[in-house]
């Protein structure tokens, strides 16, 4: 994960706005190597406010060894909004400090997911569904929504994993995050094709 200069994407990286406590880092360059195919697949995605997620804008293809041909049916089995999916995290930073401290520490999505694959630990899932309509159950669906939609994952999928909730608590929970204010510039489009 770099940026467009080649350097690795960290907390400063992330000047884009997004939601009302999120940061992104505008762009980035994820790059991939499949060993089964022989390619090692580099991918320029941006972030595209009409569209509220990260879209691809370029993607380099190069063969790492002499018995791989670079043709249709090889690149056709390049999973690029996979590799998109994978990155976003780490370039979705917040902090849990007041955003003005210059301080403050940010940490990616990435950073917070743990070994489980979870982004929020059990006891804190469980207290944001028994708290009613909190402050602290917005910035986590905004956190969540936010992870997903980004990346072209489905929020309301993630929300429902991470929340043990089901699909019509969890979109009465994003509708009510975005009338709040909290999803600005995140959007999901639940019929876009894949990399779409």
């Amino acid at each position: 994960m770099t940026t467009l200069e080649g350097t690795p994407v960290a907390s400063p990286d992330a000047t884009q706005p997004v939601g009302s406590a999120l940061r992104i880092a505008p762009a980035f360059i994820a790059t991939t190597i499949d060993a089964h195919l022989g390619v090692s697949t580099a991918v320029t995605a941006q972030y595209v406010a009409s569209e509220g997620r990260y879209v691809i804008k370029g993607v380099t293809n190069t063969v790492i060894g002499d018995d791989v041909e670079l043709n249709y049916p090889t690149v056709a089995k390049v999973g690029m909004q996979a590799i998109v999916q994978s990155a976003a995290p780490r370039c979705i930073f917040l902090t849990l400090d007041d955003e003005s401290d210059p301080l403050a520490r940010w940490i990616s999505v990435d950073e917070l997911t743990t070994s489980q694959g979870r982004i929020l630990p059990p006891q804190l899932a469980a207290e944001v569904v028994r708290r009613g309509s909190s402050e602290a159950r917005l910035q986590v669906i905004e956190l969540l929504y936010g992870s997903a939609a980004l990346a072209g994952l489905p929020p309301a999928k993630l929300i429902q994993a991470e929340l043990g909730v089901p699909h019509r608590t969890a979109s009465s929970w994003i509708i009510a995050a975005r009338a709040a204010g909290r999803l600005a510039g995140m959007n999901y489009n639940a019929g876009r094709p894949a990399g779409g």
